[in-house]
C-alpha cells in the first residue's frame, strides 16, 4: 500500500509498505482506508525538519516514520475490535499514531466518530479541528458579553473567532500579520487587526483590551507573553498554540497584578466532541465549505504542505484526499 515519510526538510517521499489487516489490529482498534487528510499547522515544524514534540519524531534525518506526521484523517472503517465501529462505517478524528498518511491507517476508536454523510470526506475533515477548538472553549469562562481575542487568523483562529461568537462573545477581535479581512468576517470576527502580536499589543488602549484572549499561533515563546499583556485586568488567557520548547517564561508581574488566569491543554473526550462539532457544524451550514479552500490529491502531498508552509491570505484550511 501506498505510504508517505519525511526523508529530509521539506521533503516528502510516497513509499509501498506491506498492508495493514485486521490482524494488526488491538482490542479498541479500527482499521480505515484513508479518504481524506488534513494538514494542521502542527505537522509543521516536522515537514521543516525540526525536532518536534509529537509521538514519532525521533529527532534524525526527518521523522523516518511511515505515515508521519498527519493526524486529522478521514477514513472508511475496513476492520474494527471497537464495539462502536463496524466495516462500512464513514469516521473523522485523530491518527493516534500520528501516521494518518499512509492508504490503510490503524487508530484507536474512541478517538474517531461518525460525520454527517452529506459532507464529503474533504470537508469532513474540518470536524477534527473544530472537536478541538469547542473542547477548549468548554475550558474557558462563559463568553456572554465578553470580549475576545484571538492571536493568529490561521486554520485555527478563525474556528475560535467563530465558536467564540456562537459562545456569545459581544465582540470578536483577531489578530494577523496576514490580511485575513475578507475571510474573517465570514467566521464571526467584528475587528480584524491586521499586525503582529507585538505590534497589536503597543497600540492597544487600556479600555481596548479583551476579557479572554486566545493564542494559537503556536511554534515561539513571544506570542504568549503578548497575549498575557493584551488580556484586560481578571481576565482569562487560553494558550491553544503547540510549543516547540519545554519552557516558556512569561510574566508573572503581569499576572499578578492583572489577576489573570492561564490556561491550556489537549482536547480529551474526543468522542464526545467530535459528535459536538457535528452538531455545530449543523447549525452552522456552510462553515466547513468556507473552511476548507484547498484540496489536493494523494499524488500531491508534497505541494500541500509547500502551501501550507507559508502564508496566503486566502488559504484557510487545506485537505489530502484519495
Amino acid at each position: 500500500m501506498w505510504s508517505y515519510r519525511i526523508v529530509a526538510p521539506y521533503q516528502f517521499e510516497c513509499t509501498s509498505i506491506a498492508d495493514k489487516t485486521a490482524d494488526d489490529l488491538s482490542d479498541g482498534q479500527v482499521l480505515l482506508r484513508f479518504l481524506a487528510a488534513g494538514v494542521c499547522g502542527s505537522d509543521m515544524p516536522a515537514f521543516r525538519g525540526v525536532r518536534g514534540v509529537l509521538p514519532g519524531d525521533n529527532g534524525r534525518s526527518g521523522a523516518e516514520k511511515d505515515g508521519f506526521p498527519v493526524h486529522e484523517v478521514v477514513g472508511e472503517v475496513i476492520a474494527s475490535r471497537h464495539p462502536q465501529h463496524q466495516a462500512g462505517d464513514r469516521v473523522v478524528g485523530w491518527a493516534s499514531g500520528f501516521d494518518g498518511l499512509m492508504e490503510r491507517v490503524v487508530t484507536d476508536g474512541n478517538q474517531v466518530a461518525p460525520y454527517d454523510p452529506a459532507l464529503n470526506p474533504a470537508e469532513a475533515v474540518g470536524l477534527q479541528p473544530l472537536a478541538c477548538v469547542l473542547y477548549a472553549i468548554e475550558q474557558l469562562p462563559d463568553l456572554h458579553g465578553r470580549h475576545v481575542g484571538v492571536v493568529g487568523q490561521g486554520s485555527i483562529g478563525l474556528l475560535f473567532s467563530c465558536a467564540a461568537k456562537a459562545a456569545g462573545a459581544q465582540h470578536v477581535t483577531g489578530v494577523d500579520p496576514v490580511d485575513r479581512t475578507d475571510i474573517a468576517e465570514k467566521f464571526g470576527v467584528d475587528t480584524a487587526v491586521r499586525a503582529t502580536s507585538d505590534r497589536w499589543v503597543s497600540q492597544l488602549a487600556r479600555a481596548d483590551r479583551p476579557d479572554v484572549v486566545i493564542e494559537t499561533v503556536g511554534h515561539q515563546v513571544a506570542t504568549l507573553n503578548h497575549a498575557i499583556e493584551a488580556t484586560a485586568p481578571g481576565g482569562t488567557v487560553f494558550y491553544f498554540g503547540v510549543p516547540d520548547d519545554d519552557s516558556y517564561p512569561i510574566s508573572m508581574r503581569t499576572m499578578l497584578r492583572h489577576n489573570l488566569t492561564l490556561k491550556s491543554g489537549i482536547a480529551l473526550d474526543r468522542r464526545r466532541v467530535l459528535d459536538r462539532a457535528n452538531a455545530f457544524a449543523a447549525e452552522h451550514p456552510g462553515l466547513l465549505a468556507r473552511y476548507l479552500t484547498h484540496t489536493f490529491g494523494v499524488d500531491d502531498v508534497q505541494g500541500a504542505f509547500e502551501l501550507a508552509s507559508r502564508p496566503v491570505p486566502g488559504r484557510v484550511k487545506i485537505a489530502i484526499t484519495s
